[in-house]
């Protein structure tokens, strides 16, 4: 028998006798609410809730952020999906492109974007290079400017992503504390693309392109990594005994590759004031190729050149890379005249003595 009555609608109503019985149950029933209740929020924030006790949730910032985590996921995941539709935009039939970083220093008018746009457009089977170059910028007016161009793709950074909002903009100089910031920032932007199932070179804009470099990088199937040199040895598979250079390089995509990058950038952590292409040739002599099974191969100075080493005939290369020079303005100068001895060269078989790179010389001394 059930002690109660039916009410109106013929369900049961218990009876609370005595008093006291029926607050302890409603007290017990109330803790039991409380109880389930805190698992499941537990439950749903998962990872989440570690911003609860974060020294900075002070005059309601706390609860604020406690519901706004799934929205910053779901703009990650947005994000993720951008980059991925300018890879593809970008990329070849075998999921090859060209990725370059600018910042607002970069594209500034008459700068080292329009000299890098300019030697693709005058350079030997380079122009229809140009719809594969995707043009990264770090910060909105460097977007706005690559975007102005027409006829090139240009991808933004998101602003959660770069460089907990430091702002680099502006010129970077040669290891100065923003320049090795956006080069680590680099760093994992191209690993990002790796993950994303694309190859790519990755070009400096202060890399002139005076020919198409793919015929020239001769990658065998096996190679995952072709990278340039600042003074070539005569022994490309050397790689142990040449210093890499990161400003030009071809690189396959892989499970090897991918790992390389994520090792390369979490290295920063425990390497302080060193930019990526030092701690790449530590990483280098420490086995971490080998160990990783990546296969590398040092580019020839003879077509992929700079300014450290010149190549002895012009009319081999491929690349010029404004390397041993310190400030962007004397990169201009200097790159302007390799373009306008490049183009006396276009179509012709005559030798030609590369200008002076009096303008970086000098950049050394300031």
């Amino acid at each position: 028998m059930v002690i109660g009555q039916k009410n109106a609608e013929g369900s049961i109503q218990r009876s609370c006798l005595p008093r006291l019985l029926c607050a302890r149950e409603q007290y017990s029933a109330l803790l039991l609410f409380v109880a389930v209740a805190a698992v499941c929020l537990l439950v749903v924030v998962g990872s989440g809730t570690y911003a609860l006790s974060s020294p900075a949730d002070v005059g309601g910032e706390m609860e604020q952020r406690f519901f706004n985590i799934f929205p910053r996921q779901a703009a990650a995941g947005a994000s993720d999906d951008e980059l991925e539709a300018a890879l593809r935009g970008a990329a070849d039939a075998n999921r090859t492109l060209i990725v370059s970083v600018l910042n607002k220093a970069y594209a500034e008018e008459g700068g080292l974007l329009d000299l890098f746009i300019e030697s693709l457009k005058q350079g030997e089977g380079t122009g229809h290079l140009i719809g594969h170059v995707l043009l990264v910028a770090m910060d909105e007016p460097a977007f706005r400017r690559c975007s102005g161009l027409g006829g090139v793709r240009c991808y933004l950074l998101p602003p959660a992503a770069a460089t907990n909002s430091t702002n680099l903009s502006s010129e970077q100089l040669y290891m100065s504390g923003g320049f090795i910031r956006m080069m680590w920032r680099r760093i994992r932007l191209l690993g990002d693309i790796l993950k994303h199932g694309y190859s790519f070179i990755f070009t400096d804009m202060d890399v002139m392109w005076l020919r198409n470099p793919f015929p020239s990088l001769n990658r065998t199937e096996e190679e995952d990594l072709l990278i340039s040199t600042d003074g070539f040895k005569g022994r490309p598979e050397d790689y142990l005994g040449h210093e890499l250079n990161t400003r030009f390089f071809f690189v396959a995509a892989s499970n090897r590759t991918a790992a390389m990058f994520d090792e390369w950038h979490a290295a920063r952590e425990a390497s302080e004031g060193m930019k990526e292409q030092d701690v790449l040739n530590q990483m280098k002599q420490q086995g971490a190729f080998r160990r990783l099974g990546v296969r590398v191969r040092v580019l020839d100075t003879a077509r992929f050149s700079g300014f450290c080493q010149d190549s002895q005939d012009a009319r081999q290369v491929v690349t010029v890379h404004a390397n041993c020079c310190r400030t962007m303005r004397a990169k201009v100068a200097d790159l302007k005249a390799v373009l306008g001895a490049a183009k006396q060269l276009n179509g012709t078989t005559g030798r030609l003595k590369w200008p002076r790179h009096s303008a970086c010389l000098g950049s050394w001394r300031k």
